[in-house]
């Protein structure tokens, strides 16, 4: 069974465009959460999140297709450009039934949607445009992705929250299994319209304070919920078999798990998930040189998530880091970002940090890499996902 790699890597972050700006600001702590410039929040209890700025879809997204698809779709088509591009791929060249697209997604085209139905409760339904009914769907990234590159394979979108970006990348290794050459996966999400914030804010589980560098401080004294992001990454995932230039590494586990309704006797799932991911790969948890945290920043949630890892690797304190601390929570886009990041760490050696926790809880007994970069020989990357509502997943990278 030919091994699946990753050979290409777009990304479209609060703290970089692309995916050598993104690792160098990560690398150096430049974080991307501010206060929400696209409106008015002055109303609302949550006002921070990692926005994508500078990016002008005018410069990335053909005219026709800025008018038919919302900004979700905006990022991903940018960084599936530019992941084709890293990876050395042109889709014309390939047969088009050996391509296949699988993305995730978790709240579908808030912006396009909201303005859609601002234009009917205030002009009509005949000022409703017509992309309304495709653009707000969460698998209207996919299909895009599939018309313009002409990807005519095994497509389909995931819809698990945070988890979901794994879930993606777990099912393109299954699609290579049955016969893909080359599957286009991650994911990308922008929720932060008036509508989609609100959605967010019902949860109870978002950061209220206003100070970009304390505000989102997972796994520390200081921990008060999350801050919101935007954006995502795009991973080119290939078989081996096939590719000639030296791929960042390979998907070498995958597992998901979900866990039990609340009030249920039945213990959470997470640590079964990377249990099953370690076992799929073949690796033991010794042999895992860092772990990317789910890092909800949410008391319970850290604790359960720091339970789980110290279960699996028991004395050992393995390098734990969650950069995320610089863009925000990016839900379906999240776990892929992760996933890229992951990547990035085992080709350069380094480990990015988490920034603005001075350090966690004694109580979690976690290595956490905290304020700066941590060069370490690594090999073995394992990334930890949930997602609201029960959703876990968790992906082993490895280097070639």
């Amino acid at each position: 069974m030919s091994a699946a790699v990753v050979t290409g890597i777009g990304v479209m972050a609060p703290n970089g465009l692309g995916a050598e700006d993104y690792w160098a600001a990560t690398l150096a702590g430049k974080s991307g959460i501010d206060v929400i410039s696209a409106y008015d929040v002055s109303g609302f209890p949550v006002r921070l999140a990692g926005e994508v700025k500078g990016f002008d879809p005018v410069e990335r997204v053909p005219k026709r297709l800025r008018a038919q698809t919302d900004h979700m779709t905006h990022l991903a088509l940018a960084a599936t450009d530019e992941a084709l591009a890293d990876a050395g791929v042109d889709p014309a060249g390939l047969s088009e039934y050996t391509m296949s697209v699988i993305t995730a997604n978790s709240s579908g085209g808030t912006v396009f949607g909201q303005r859609e139905l601002q234009k009917l409760w205030a002009k009509g339904p005949l000022y409703v445009g017509a992309y309304m009914s495709v653009a707000w769907f969460y698998a209207a990234t996919t299909g895009q992705l599939s018309i313009r590159h002409g990807m005519r394979g095994p497509c389909g979108v995931i819809a698990a929250e945070q988890a979901g970006g794994l879930d993606a990348v777990g099912h393109a290794r299954r699609q290579l299994r049955l016969g893909s050459r080359l599957v286009v996966t991650g994911g990308t999400d922008a929720s932060l319209s008036p509508a989609g914030l609100t959605a967010q804010i019902a949860t109870r589980l978002l950061s209220r304070g206003d100070d970009p560098a304390t505000a989102y401080l997972p796994f520390s004294a200081g921990a008060r919920g999350y801050v919101p992001g935007e954006g995502g990454a795009i991973l080119i995932v290939e078989d081996a078999a096939a590719v000639t230039r030296r791929p960042y590494g390979r998907i070498a586990g995958y597992a998901a798990t979900f866990d039990p309704p609340p009030g249920s006797p039945r213990p959470p799932t997470l640590r079964r998930a990377i249990e099953s991911a370690l076992a799929d790969a073949m690796v033991t948890p010794d042999g895992v040189d860092v772990v990317f945290a789910d890092a909800y920043g949410v008391p319970e949630l850290d604790a359960a998530e720091a339970a789980a890892l110290r279960e699996v690797f028991g004395p050992r304190r393995v390098p734990v880091t969650a950069p995320k601390t610089m863009t925000g929570r990016l839900y379906a886009g999240g776990a892929a970002l992760d996933l890229a990041t992951a990547l990035l760490a085992i080709r350069d050696q380094v480990i990015p940090p988490t920034v603005n926790v001075a350090e966690p809880l004694p109580a979690y007994e976690l290595d956490l890499v905290c304020g700066e970069p941590r060069e370490a020989r690594l090999r073995t990357a394992l990334v930890v996902a949930r997602g609201y509502g029960g959703f876990n997943a968790a992906a082993v990278v490895r280097d070639i």
